[in-house]
This record gives structure tokens, C-alpha cells and sequence, in this order.
């Protein structure tokens, strides 16, 4: 049971951090305060997805194919965060 649990937690995982496109088309989420607000608050969201799954996948001991999967990708998605968190930084100096 906590395999299956862990497994769709997840597979929503995955489908969060494309919810920032429905969200930029708005006027307000484009200036400057609330951009890096969601910039940052998406970043730390798929850093803590890829660290869940792998975790889950390590620790938990849940292997099967859709996990690795889910671990795949977001892993992807929290290499692109670190990178982009690096970016910002490196422009704030």
C-alpha cells in the first residue's frame, strides 16, 4: 500500500511544475515581486519532488518501472531548479 501511495504522489509530482504556464499568462504574475515569488516557490517545489523520489525510490523501497520513472524526471525537473536558483544568484552579484 505505501508503494502505490508514494508512486501516485509522485506521478502528481510530475505534473505541478507545468501549472506555471496556465499562471504567467496573468498581468500580475509577469511584474517583478510576484514573478520571484513563483520562480522560487516552483524551484523549492520540484527540489523537494526529486529529493521525494529518490528518496522513495532509495530509502522506500519502491522499485517499480512507473517510480523510476517519476524519479527520472524529477530529477530532470530539480536539476533544472538548482540551475535556475544558480542563475538568479549568480546575477544578484
Amino acid at each position: 500500500m505505501k508503494d502505490k501511495i508514494c508512486t501516485a504522489i509522485a506521478t502528481l509530482m510530475l505534473f505541478v511544475p507545468w501549472t506555471i504556464l496556465p499562471l504567467r499568462t496573468f498581468d500580475w504574475a509577469l511584474e517583478s515581486p510576484a514573478a520571484e515569488i513563483i520562480i522560487y516557490s516552483y524551484a523549492a517545489f520540484m527540489i523537494f519532488a526529486g529529493i521525494f523520489s529518490v528518496l522513495a525510490y532509495a530509502a522506500g523501497n519502491i522499485k517499480n518501472k512507473w517510480m523510476q520513472v517519476c524519479m527520472v524526471i524529477n530529477c530532470i525537473y530539480a536539476a533544472g531548479a538548482v540551475g535556475i536558483i544558480g542563475i538568479i544568484v549568480y546575477g544578484m552579484f
